[in-house]
């Protein structure tokens, strides 16, 4: 994605003239934590009261910290490759534009900084169904699947509130302003670089890291 002129006024770029699909692409941060956190909570009760004999004492916590970390992966993978595609035709163009190229045109637009569920709820049930699949059918390890899939989510909520937090919060902790840098640097200066957004662990591994 090249630089994207920035566009500061204060009315949110408008993206269908219908005005139902128009309601569908603004979303509040509280929105996505009322949705997901149950959806962890439940699967999380799921993967405690799954019937095998790996004790949840380690299954749980490596089951969720392995789907958290994932996460950051599945994080930058998209960021990279699906929110930055290299469009080839006015309608991948205008995809790409829907999908993220809003946000690079008007970043402080408060009202698309998370995931809209319209998004995020097919994603989620592809990856559910990827672990299912791999860890499940393949590898015969659906005990892990639940508290893998719990952690992955965690990872995703973390990811978008603190998407949301660099955009609109000071966030004074050193590592918090570090990444706040870090992402701002991302849209001003770098935006074909500095991909990851709750971390810049992958950055580092796929050379998208500045010196």
């Amino acid at each position: 994605m090249e630089h994207i002129q920035i566009n500061n006024d204060p009315e949110p770029i408008r993206l269908f003239k219908s005005d139902l699909l128009e309601f569908f692409t603004h979303i509040h941060p509280a929105v996505i934590v009322i949705i997901w956190v149950p959806v962890i909570l439940a699967f999380l009760w799921r993967a405690l009261t799954f019937p095998t004999r790996i004790s949840p004492r380690l299954r749980i916590p490596v089951g969720f910290f392995s789907g958290m970390f994932i996460w950051t992966l599945a994080e930058y993978t998209l960021h990279r490759f699906v929110f930055h595609y290299r469009a080839r035709t006015p309608r991948q163009e205008r995809i790409v534009f829907l999908f993220h190229g809003v946000h690079h045109a008007q970043p402080k637009c408060k009202t698309r900084l998370v995931m809209p569920p319209v998004v995020s709820i097919p994603l989620a049930t592809l990856f559910y169904g990827a672990f299912r699949l791999i860890l499940g059918k393949a590898l015969g390890l659906s005990a892990w699947v639940d508290a893998l899939f719990a952690g992955f989510g965690s990872g995703y909520l973390t990811y978008d509130l603190t998407h949301y937090a660099t955009h609109h919060f000071r966030m004074r902790a050193p590592g918090l302003r570090f990444l706040k840098r870090y992402h701002m640097l991302h849209h001003y200066k770098t935006p074909n670089q500095r991909f990851g957004v709750s971390s810049p662990l992958w950055d580092i591994v796929f050379g998208t890291k500045p010196d």
